[in-house]
């Protein structure tokens, strides 16, 4: 592909526009490490809110998406889909107590909520761990999938694309801070929303598809179904029973933690108010399941017709990689039909999604390793500027790093597999450590050691040839973790009152589980309610499912069916809002 004289504008305007805002705050943003890493605590709930959905909205997203449309249809989306209900949850239980807490990264939290050297470890130890290892990782699949990209686009090798990825994030990153990744996100979500609608619309205006009508027509309905086929029982429970009974609050990964937790929680964190808080949680997650997925499912569907098989993308590309060719590279594939000018769009779309993403991950990454660990464990005496200066200097590192990782991807997939199952089981424990005040740090250290090595076993059986699968690996990992995490609640001694009262004093959530303390404590009631806050889920989650698929039928045709998921629409919107309004008084 050549990029014209246009493209080429408008993707300098777009790199113009990002780094506009980074430079202007870059004074601000190094003044201290509360401005650097939670913007001063004065963004409000649509700047938050934006820069959550702009931060999940990465490159390798789109190619995700493709991916599991190509593969198992568009009903394969419920891996993803069924973490609306982890979504939701934070907006209405964890968003306002988070906010409240006050703390710098949601790993402070860990010596508010409990105290002494098991306090101290689970902090330093999740502050490598997130911080560097886990997120190196996840950073190097951004990185694989925009090499994968700009290879279609723009035949560029990896060494190349790594190289400008590399320069570009670390001079954002390193000065704007999170209010200029705040700002920021704000262009690039519109430039990345632009785009991605701009090549649903070119890819089915392709011959081999003919438009809305004909790729309908042409794609089997199996493969169009919103719900998967429940004569296929492993599939309909790898898809869909699994990820909305066990998944959404056994599994923690960045984006979708139960509880909250993360970039996430660091959105939280800067909000001005706990109504930011919780407003700006609710719009990422309108927007996020709501608004996005179905340009991406357009392209994905009209990729079959267009690149059927694999082989149809390499010999249409004979250029590329071959390790990188899969089905995940039928989204860059359909991108070189778009005309002169959307290409540079779309480029400039993409590019702003992955600035977007590294910045907040770099940002993220460097608030644990600077402030949880370096000036927790270190340096705890040295002046602001310092921690701002190490904060650029391990920024600048993070990436170097998680780009020398991106080479090793390939190999390194099983090891990543490895990471994401360690955690799994301990989503229970983040949902509860707020509601009940039995929990102690001994029960996060039995989480995280049980996890661990229920996942390095089955890890260590696979190599082995004893093959395990994934379904079991998860119910068995969810199972051996809550029984191992909630025996060590109950057999170690709990956390002091001093520890107990202090925390609830600070953060007051609601429900029975806090009763004894609320009495020590001596302060009336929280401010919340229980069965508000539920409510609250409940229509959140059914507002959100009843647009997503609501515009899924008004695509594919079926007018009834659109006016049943519009009537449940209005229906849950009039009351979330209500429930939002009582909330915003509180």
């Amino acid at each position: 592909m050549q990029l014209t004289t246009l493209d080429w504008v408008i993707v300098v305007v777009s790199l113009t526009l990002s780094f506009a805002p980074a430079i202007y705050l870059m004074r601000r943003a190094g003044s201290s490490t509360t401005e650097f890493f939670t913007s001063g605590r004065a963004a409000p709930w649509w700047l938050i809110g934006v820069s959550m959905v702009a931060t999940t909205f990465s490159t390798d997203t789109p190619n995700l998406v493709t991916n599991l449309v190509r593969e198992r249809g568009v009903a394969n989306n419920w891996v993803w889909w069924a973490f609306l209900l982890t979504g939701m949850s934070t907006v209405f239980f964890y968003a306002r107590l988070w906010r409240r807490s006050g703390v710098l990264t949601d790993l402070e939290f860990y010596e508010i909520r409990y105290a002494g050297q098991a306090a101290a470890l689970v902090r330093g130890f999740r502050a490598v761990y997130l911080g560097l290892l886990f997120n190196i990782m996840i950073m190097a699949t951004v990185n694989l999938a925009a090499a994968k990209i700009a290879n279609v686009l723009l035949g560029w090798p990896m060494w190349q694309t790594l190289a400008v990825c590399a320069v570009i994030n670390i001079a954002f990153a390193s000065i704007a801070g999170l209010w200029g990744v705040l700002v920021t996100d704000m262009f690039q979500f519109v430039i990345a929303m632009v785009a991605s609608v701009s090549a649903a619309y070119f890819a089915v205006q392709q011959p081999q598809v003919g438009g809305l009508s004909g790729l309908f027509a042409q794609i089997p309905p199996s493969t169009l179904h919103l719900l998967p086929d429940f004569n296929d029982w492993t599939l309909t429970l790898s898809v869909l029973v699994l990820p909305l009974t066990i998944s959404w609050w056994s599994v923690w990964y960045p984006g979708s933690e139960p509880g909250g937790g993360s970039y996430i929680a660091q959105r939280i964190l800067a909000a001005r108010s706990e109504r930011d808080a919780l407003g700006g949680t609710l719009f990422f997650n309108v927007a996020h399941y709501a608004l996005r997925p179905w340009p991406w499912i357009i392209v994905g569907l009209s990729s079959m017709l267009v690149f059927p098989e694999l082989s149809d993308i390499a010999k249409a590309f004979p250029y590329l990689e071959p390790r990188m060719i899969g089905h995940d590279m039928a989204y860059p594939a359909m991108l070189t039909f778009l005309p002169a000018g959307f290409l540079g769009l779309m480029v400039a779309g993409l590019l702003a999604a992955y600035v977007s993403t590294i910045s907040t991950h770099l940002n993220w990454g460097t608030s644990y390793l600077v402030h949880d660990l370096y000036r927790r464990f270190f340096r705890p005496d040295a002046d602001e500027r310092h921690y701002v200066w190490m904060g650029r200097l391990v920024t600048a590192t993070l990436m170097l790093l998680a780009a020398g990782m991106t080479f090793l991807l390939e190999s390194a997939r099983t090891s990543f597999e490895l990471l994401l199952s360690i955690g799994a089981g301990s989503g229970l424990l983040y949902l509860l450590r707020w509601y009940w005040w039995r929990i102690n740090a001994w029960s996060e250290i039995a989480a995280m050691g049980v996890s661990f090595f229920v996942a390095v076993g089955f890890f260590v059986a696979g190599k082995a040839g004893f093959v395990v699968s994934a379904n079991i690996v998860l119910l068995v990992t969810v199972g051996v973790t809550t029984v191992a995490w909630v025996s060590a609640t109950l057999l170690t001694r709990p956390e002091s009152d001093a520890t107990l009262v202090g925390f609830y004093r600070l953060v007051r959530p609601a429900g029975p589980g806090w009763t004894a303390i609320s009495q020590k404590a001596g302060i009336g009631p929280s401010p919340d309610s229980l069965p508000q806050q539920l409510l609250g889920w409940i229509l959140g989650c059914t507002f959100v499912y009843a647009t997503l698929f609501g515009t899924g039928s008004a695509l594919y045709g079926l007018t009834t069916q659109a006016a049943v998921w519009g009537m449940v629409w209005v229906a849950s919107g009039v009351g979330l809002l209500r429930v939002v309004r009582s909330n915003w008084r509180a």
